[in-house]
C-alpha cells in the first residue's frame, strides 16, 4: 500500500500511548468495517489503511523505526548498515583496500532486492530510490470495453490516468516516478496499479473473446429461421440453419472484447445455442408430436 501518515490515519498524536492507539484503532475499525459498508470502496480502502497503521504503531519496534525514519522506516536498518559499510570503505581505502562503485551497487541491489537501490560515488552520501507504491483499481467489465480517463488519489496526490480498452483482470501497470520521494537526491519510486475487473454481465470473458449462451426454441432449431441476439454493444440478427443441434456454437468475428492497446481490434463473440424443449403441451400439440413419431418410426 502507499505510504501514509499512520498517526493522522488513526487521528492520534505522535505521543499517543499504546492504550490510546488501541482505542483509536477499534473505534475507526468499527466505523469503516466492510460488513457495515458493503458497497463502499472508499470505506474498504480506509479500513485497509487503518489496519496498516495499527500494525505498525501497535508494535513498539516498528513504531520506533517509523518515528526515526518516517517514510523510509522499512529500510532504516539497511540505511544504517550502508553508513557503516561506507565508513569501513573509507578506512579500507586508507590501507589501499577499496571497493569499486559496481561492487557497492551490487551490494545494495542484493540488500534491497532492486526496490530501494542506493547509488553513490566514492566518499558521497548514498542515494536511495523512493518507496514503490501499490494500489488497486476496481472497475466493471463494461468500464474497460472502451478507453477512459480517471483521476486517482494516491498518498494525497492526484494522478491522471488513461485506461486503455481491453485491460485484463489482475493486470498491473507501472507509472514511473509516482511513488515515494527518493532519499538523499535519489529517484522517486514507482506506482504499480493492479486492475480488478468485476463482471456483472451475462457474457463470459476469456482474453479477447466473449462467450454468450442463447436459448433457441425447438421449432426454429428444426425448421430454421432468424433470431435477434445480444452482443456486448448492441444486437445482431442471425440466421438459424434447419436441423440445428443443441450446443451448436457460432463464432462472430469482431464482436468480442477489444484487444489491449490495439485500437479497432476485437476478439470473437462465441455463441452457444441451447434448445428449449417445449413443456405443458396441449392435446393438439401432443397429437401432432405422436404423428411425427409414427412418421419417423
Amino acid at each position: 500500500m502507499a505510504f501514509i501518515d499512520y498517526y493522522k490515519t488513526l487521528g492520534i498524536s505522535k505521543t499517543a500511548t499504546e492504550k490510546q492507539i488501541k482505542t483509536a484503532y477499534r473505534k475507526l475499525a468499527r466505523k469503516y468495517h466492510p460488513d457495515l459498508n458493503p458497497d463502499s470502496k472508499e470505506a474498504e480502502l480506509k479500513f485497509k489503511e487503518i489496519n496498516e497503521a495499527n500494525e505498525v504503531l501497535s508494535d513498539s519496534e516498528n513504531r520506533k523505526r517509523y518515528d526515526k525514519y518516517g517514510k523510509d522506516w522499512k529500510h532504516g536498518e539497511e540505511f544504517e548498515k550502508a553508513q557503516q559499510a561506507q565508513q569501513s570503505q573509507r578506512q579500507s581505502s586508507r590501507q589501499q583496500q577499496s571497493y569499486s562503485n559496481d561492487e557497492y551497487s551490487d551490494f545494495f541491489e542484493s540488500m534491497f532486492g532492486g526496490g530501494g537501490r542506493a547509488s553513490y560515488g566514492r566518499g558521497s552520501t548514498p542515494k536511495y530510490k523512493g518507496q514503490d507504491f501499490n494500489s488497486e483499481l476496481h472497475l466493471n467489465l463494461k468500464d474497460v470495453y472502451t478507453s477512459q480517463k480517471q483521476v486517482l488519489t494516491v498518498n494525497g496526490n492526484k494522478i491522471r490516468l488513461t485506461i486503455p480498452a481491453g485491460v485484463d483482470n489482475g493486470q498491473v501497470i507501472k507509472i514511473t516516478g509516482k511513488g515515494g520521494p527518493g532519499m538523499n537526491g535519489g529517484p522517486n519510486g514507482d506506482l504499480f496499479i493492479k486492475f480488478i475487473i468485476e463482471n456483472h454481465t451475462t457474457f463470459k470473458r476469456e482474453g479477447d473473446n466473449l462467450y454468450h449462451n442463447v436459448n433457441l426454441d425447438l421449432y426454429t432449431a428444426i425448421l430454421g429461421g432468424e433470431i435477434t441476439v445480444d452482443t456486448f454493444d448492441g444486437q445482431v440478427k442471425l440466421k438459424i440453419k434447419p436441423g440445428t443441434k443443441n450446443e451448436t456454437k457460432v463464432k462472430l468475428n469482431g464482436k468480442g472484447f477489444p484487444v489491449y492497446k490495439k485500437e479497432g481490434s476485437f476478439g470473437y463473440l462465441i455463441i452457444t445455442y441451447y434448445i428449449d424443449i417445449p413443456s405443458n403441451l396441449n392435446e393438439k400439440e401432443i397429437e401432432l408430436f405422436k404423428e411425427l413419431q409414427k412418421i419417423k418410426a
